[in-house]
C-alpha cells in the first residue's frame, strides 16, 4: 500500500468516526473505528508480506 492511500483511508476513517461524534451516532462511530484499525493492520500484513518476501529472495541467493 503507498503513502498516500494509506494516509487517505486512515484520514477518511477518522472523518468517518469523528463525524459520528458530531451526529451523536454510535453506530457510525464504531464503523469510523473499526475501519480505521482495518487500514492498520491490512497495512502491517502487507509491510510483513514485502519483508517475508525480500528475506526469501535473499535465501534463493545464496
Amino acid at each position: 500500500m503507498n503513502t498516500i492511500a494509506y494516509w487517505l483511508l486512515l484520514a477518511l476513517s477518522f472523518g468517518v468516526e469523528v463525524w459520528g461524534l458530531v451526529i451523536d451516532l454510535q453506530d457510525l462511530t464504531l464503523l469510523g473505528a473499526i475501519a480505521a484499525f482495518g487500514v492498520l493492520g491490512v497495512d502491517r500484513l502487507l509491510l510483513r508480506a514485502d519483508r517475508y518476501e525480500e528475506f526469501d529472495e535473499a535465501g534463493e541467493e545464496s
